[in-house]
């Protein structure tokens, strides 16, 4: 396999990535035939996923802005994945160019392609770390000349927490990064769940099969599971919703059904 300009060196090309993969899905070009492969075998069960993660990025976007209008202007965006139009410092920066960003992926292709995308913007950066460890990313020089925690901070958590099995102790590692939070700080989550999907559950699950095998597990957690995420936190009406329903800017009209799977939801720390 010939290794494209873009592919930073040392990285395995004949491996799929996660964030490739979403990336394919949401019509990107930074993907490999691997990753195009996985994400049709995973679409052949459940074929809205593309829908799902447009409506993903929509969610992220809607409450970016929604953290500027409360007067948060300090970002961290945890699994990131590969820079696509809408990226989260694009939307907050447009609200208010004072604004500033930290993103954090451990894929070193998504890490690549965000110091390319962020070359000459003092106001936003890229950390390589692992949300398993928070406190590399809290303690990285990165986050400490970009943000201010005495400040509030939002913390985004967009379709990541459900790469992290129970045996990782996700809670844990959302719980040490909302204790170095400063009250009024904002948390952004959408997570993967069963409910919602307009499928039999036994063939969405052939979609999470497809992760399995490519050794990235996609964990499908229930509402109160996932609203477990939110603790020590005050829910931001409307609570936790589908990803439409989360003060949409347009009335929703004809909405694929493919959107309302899983759940979002914005947290305020008092």
């Amino acid at each position: 396999m010939e290794r494209p300009a873009w592919a930073p060196p040392g990285i395995d090309i004949s491996a799929p990535s996660v964030s490739r993969i979403y990336d394919y899905y949401l019509g990107g070009s930074h993907n490999f035939e691997v990753d195009r492969e996985a994400a049709r075998k995973a679409m052949q069960f459940l074929p809205g996923l593309p829908k799902i993660m447009q409506a993903n990025r929509a969610f992220m976007r809607r409450a970016v802005r929604y953290a500027v209008s409360e007067g948060v202007n300090q970002f961290l965006d945890i699994g990131s994945g590969i820079p696509t139009f809408g990226n989260a410092h694009e939307v907050a920066q447009k609200a208010d160019p004072g604004a500033r960003v930290v993103y954090v992926d451990h894929d070193p292709v998504a890490v690549a392609h965000s110091q390319a995308v962020l070359e000459g913007n003092d106001g936003a950066g890229i950390v390589q770390a692992d949300l398993r460890k928070p406190a590399d990313i809290l303690a990285d020089l990165e986050t400490t000349r970009l943000l201010d925690l005495e400040r509030p901070v939002a913390l985004l958590l967009v379709a990541v927490l459900h790469f992290l099995e129970d045996s990782d102790a996700p809670q844990r590692s959302v719980a040490e990064l909302r204790d170095a939070l400063a009250p009024g700080s904002l948390v952004i989550v959408t997570h993967a769940s069963y409910e919602g999907i307009p499928l039999p559950k036994e063939q969405a699950g052939g979609a999470v099969g497809v992760y399995k095998d490519i050794r990235n597990p996609l964990v499908m957690r229930s509402r109160e599971e996932i609203a477990r995420f939110f603790d020590g936190f005050e829910m931001v009406e409307p609570g936790l919703v589908s990803m439409p329903d989360w003060r949409p800017e347009t009335p929703l009209g004809q909405e694929d059904p493919y959107a309302f799977s899983g759940f979002a939801g914005v947290g305020r720390k008092a």
